[in-house]
């Protein structure tokens, strides 16, 4: 099985979380239970880039849920994601067991952007990916660690959203399973009750109907993308849950199961 897992940057910025959520990672990718997994990790660094910038003065400002990224915000971009938060997460894991490797989608066109909106800055969206890294190194026994940064054909670079970037990775990898770690326990209905699963359908009519909006329709549009592009699965889980990676890779039914068509628990 390949899988990729995406880590909002919220569960990263506490040390503790960090660790456990790298113990989870390493049994999955080495326990015997899980032989034969090879995981990809897609990690976020939102609220540790927010501080940064506050500390040094610098406002933090958002359209469309978007940051705007100038010339600055991209250099704390790469000081914060692409530098302290991913080698620290590479660190958790590497003393939890694994073999991890920190990159960013520059790596060898892992993730090629381009601008998404010039009132953005140097926001981008990924337009291709080339995962044969992902396979060189999976296939040697190594975790692929990947901050969210793109690299543009004419050598920009772009800060680039995490559900998108997990999605885009996802996809040309050819995953047989894409989990979101976030920070609710799954899809809410209008009732606020968990959905076990979802359809692409089923998420447009959340969507439509507008019971599904914000952060959570941006998870689900992602989640649709992701299976529209052959990933047989997306799971969205709760990140703080006790043992939520092993879980979900142990075969328990949690949190939220996106597929392309209806099919048994």
């Amino acid at each position: 099985m390949k899988a990729l897992v995406k880590i909002g940057g919220s569960l990263l910025d506490d040390a503790a979380s960090r660790r456990d959520i790298a113990r989870q990672i390493a049994a999955v990718t080495s326990g015997s239970a899980a032989s034969g997994v090879a995981v990809t990790v897609v990690h976020g660094g939102g609220k540790q880039m927010t501080r940064f910038l506050s500390e040094r003065g610098i406002e933090s400002n958002f359209v469309r849920g978007l940051r705007v990224t100038t010339d600055q915000t991209l250099d704390a971009v790469l000081k914060v994601l692409a530098g302290t938060v991913n080698t620290q997460l590479v660190a958790a894991l590497g003393v939890a067991g694994t073999r991890a490797v920190g990159l960013t989608g520059v790596d060898a066109g892992l993730a090629v952007g381009e601008q998404l909106d010039p009132e953005l800055g140097f926001v981008g969206r990924v337009v291709s990916s080339d995962a044969r890294l992902l396979d060189t190194l999976a296939g040697a026994g190594y975790v692929p660690v990947i901050a969210c940064v793109a690299g543009g054909a004419g050598g920009e670079i772009y800060n680039v959203n995490g559900d998108s970037m997990a999605v885009a990775v996802a996809s040309n990898w050819i995953v047989d399973r894409l989990v979101f770690l976030t920070d609710v326990a799954g899809v809410l209905d209008s009732s606020k009750s968990i959905i076990p699963q979802l359809t692409i359908a089923g998420c447009r009519e959340l969507i439509d109907s507008g019971v599904a909006s914000g952060g959570m329709q941006a998870k689900l549009n992602a989640a649709m993308d992701a299976v529209a592009h052959g990933v047989e699965e997306v799971r969205i889980v709760k990140g703080s849950d006790a043992d939520i990676v092993m879980r979900v890779f142990a075969g328990e039914q949690i949190g939220t199961r996106v597929v392309s068509e209806a099919i048994s628990q």
